[in-house]
């Protein structure tokens, strides 16, 4: 399985994802607060956030607006139909149903890349074969990519994907980190143009900076999307993400403003790491992938200053590093990476 990890403190175990700040504060119980958390991929500078009607907390969600909220993402992710949006409580929801509609028995993944998919599948007993490059992606029931890739930001264009489509049985694109990507096409347009064997991931979250809102979309073939709406019943969203949801989407003036200020953000993350020895290997504008043959070393000392980076077992030398969120966190980062090599 090519689950990324993070390395183990002692007496710790294993931190499988990114944003596990409660196992940071265990392990590192001296480290200085507030704790600076750099292991996800979450914009820093979030959405601000209008101010919610009472019914959207007091009252089930209406089949209606529901609807508006398909409407808003069909618009926003350039879908023709709205009946080829499903919406649900975050794309990892997503993809535990995906699972169970889909099960396999044979899925390709290309790899190194986000390890709930190999998990998630594994679990249901399917045959799960990662990859190392498109070329080896044919004669799966499913093929698994993740464009931008995370965590190094490998891209595909819309001619692969169509590829895949053609070789493979079904395709999953997670597209969790392409809407803060400069010359990443969205494989939307695959349906658009009448592609059925696709279902394209999309984070709400992420881009917006929300993450604990728990909000993410499929997009798919209308019969898809229709089984994977019925599979996860009714009141899967709740009336808070529905109404964000649909402000959120008409938001394009402060999302293009973020596009270019997380894109500025991410150059100098690279020069800060660049300065300290990092090469910098890839990465999307919420995040940067660099390598050291000290990374673990750095892991820990940074870690002991309070601050969380993204390590991976399996590749000893990356550190995936997130933006820091304001002055006081990038002068923090900056002075512990110019304090010289742990």
């Amino acid at each position: 399985m090519n689950a990324p990890l993070a390395p183990p403190a002692p007496n710790t175990k294993p931190i499988e994802h990114g944003g596990n700040l409660d196992a940071a504060r265990k392990a590192y119980p001296d480290a200085p607060l507030p704790w600076i958390d750099l292991s996800t991929g979450i914009n820093p500078k979030p959405w601000p956030r209008p101010r919610l009607s009472r019914l959207a907390w007091e009252r089930l969600p209406e089949p209606a607006a529901l609807t508006q909220l398909q409407a808003a993402a069909a618009r926003y992710y350039a879908v023709s139909d709205p009946g080829q949006i499903v919406a649900g409580p975050g794309t990892q929801a997503l993809i535990q149903w995906l699972a169970e509609l889909f099960p396999g028995p044979r899925i390709g993944i290309l790899g190194f890349t986000y390890g709930e998919y190999a998990h998630v599948w594994a679990a249901k007993g399917a045959d799960v074969c990662v990859v190392d490059t498109p070329d080896d992606l044919h004669g799966f029931d499913l093929v698994i990519v993740v464009n931008p890739n995370n965590p190094d930001g490998r891209r595909l264009d819309a001619a692969q994907v169509s590829r895949l489509c053609l070789q493979n049985a079904l395709v999953l694109v997670d597209e969790a980190f392409i809407e803060m990507s400069d010359g990443v096409e969205s494989s939307a347009g695959l349906l658009r143009a009448g592609t059925r064997n696709l279902v394209v991931l999309r984070s709400f979250g992420k881009t917006f900076g929300l993450a604990g809102l728990r909000l993410g979309f499929a997009l798919a073939d209308g019969a898809i999307a229709a089984r994977l709406r019925t599979k996860l019943g009714p009141w899967a969203v709740s009336g808070p993400a529905i109404e964000l949801g649909v402000a959120a989407f008409e938001a394009q003036p402060w999302l293009a403003r973020a596009r270019v200020e997380r894109s500025r953000d991410a150059r100098r993350l690279d020069r800060v790491l660049q300065a300290s020895g990092f090469e910098i290997v890839g990465g999307t504008a919420l995040f940067r992938l660099a390598a050291s043959p000290r990374a673990m070393d750095w892991h820990v000392k940074l870690a002991r200053a309070g601050i969380l980076s993204r390590a991976y077992v399996q590749r000893p030398d990356w550190l995936r590093f997130g933006l820091p969120g304001n002055g006081a966190a990038w002068r923090r980062l900056e002075a512990e990476l110019r304090g010289g090599k742990p």
